[in-house]
């Protein structure tokens, strides 16, 4: 078993695991953000949080609960951009979004726990003797940046101003970087914090992660436009790389991406292998 099977092990097991008991009345509100959480996603952010933890020789099982609460945040922003009020999507990885599942309303506290209980998560991975508390701080600032107005919040509040407007380059390319390369750099960054990494070695997973997340919303956009089924942004009218480039532009800025990713990995040597594997794997899926 390769660290990145072991590893995804790990990140499944903790989901099952993470919740809080509840009392009766409220037992359904677990089922909801279960619903979501094992809803088939590729844990890519997680994944990345315990690869780099371990490349900067930490010890990966201190920073699972780092890695889970970059992934809780990451589902909730599912949660809410599948409402009416944002993208309206209906389906969400081939299931009914959490607001046909449960109800609109039970939706937006579904994803409202969500991300309160990953701010528990950061604050328990140091209560636990994980990590310190120190590092701790250093977690909670960057995850609230990252998933905030500098970082996701942002990037989604650009998506929902371009709605059926001819948003430019330089416009796409910010609201990327912020909603979707956003959260990869938290992750990437939780990971080195828990390995007790300082500010200069975390600017390398920074740039590795900005490119990487271009990358990855760039052919996002290109399997959404091979899609024969109408696409959310289609259907809202927002600008792509593939509208503006075509798709086989759009895969050789991917490439282009993939490879300034890459490069920003040399600080770490061989002990980024895997890491490097993961960014080519993102290039090259077909879903």
């Amino acid at each position: 078993m390769n660290n990145t099977t072991q590893y995804i092990e790990m990140i499944e097991n903790a989901v099952k695991s993470c919740l809080p008991e509840l009392s009766e009345e409220t037992k359904y509100i677990n089922e909801m953000l279960m619903y979501s959480l094992e809803s088939g996603g590729k844990r890519v952010r997680p994944l990345l949080c315990l690869e780099f933890c371990k490349a900067a020789g930490g010890d990966p099982e201190k920073a699972v609960k780092f890695a889970l609460a970059v992934e809780f945040i990451h589902t909730y922003s599912l949660v809410h951009d599948d409402l009416p009020c944002m993208d309206n999507d209906d389906i969400r990885r081939g299931k009914p979004s959490s607001h046909i599942k449960f109800g609109e309303a039970n939706a937006l506290l579904a994803g409202d726990a969500l991300l309160t209980h990953a701010f528990y998560l950061l604050s328990d991975a140091a209560v636990s003797g994980d990590v310190s508390a120190e590092q701790c701080v250093r977690a909670v600032k960057e995850l609230s940046t990252l998933s905030g107005m500098k970082g996701m919040i942002g990037g989604q509040y650009i998506d929902l101003k371009y709605e059926n407007t001819r948003a430019n380059l330089p416009v796409l390319v910010e609201m990327d970087t912020l909603k979707t390369a956003a959260l990869i750099e938290c992750a990437c960054a939780l990971g080195l914090i828990a390995a007790g990494a300082d500010d200069g070695e975390i600017s390398y997973a920074r740039e590795f992660a900005r490119e990487l997340g271009l990358a990855f919303q760039i052919t996002d956009d290109v399997l959404e436009a091979e899609d024969e089924n109408e696409s959310s942004d289609e259907k809202n009218g927002k600008v792509t790389y593939v509208s503006l480039f075509g798709a086989e532009k759009a895969r050789e800025l991917a490439a282009i991406h993939t490879k300034n990713a890459l490069a920003a990995l040399n600080h770490f040597g061989d002990a980024a292998d895997e890491i490097r594997l993961i960014a080519e794997s993102l290039l090259y899926r077909k879903n």
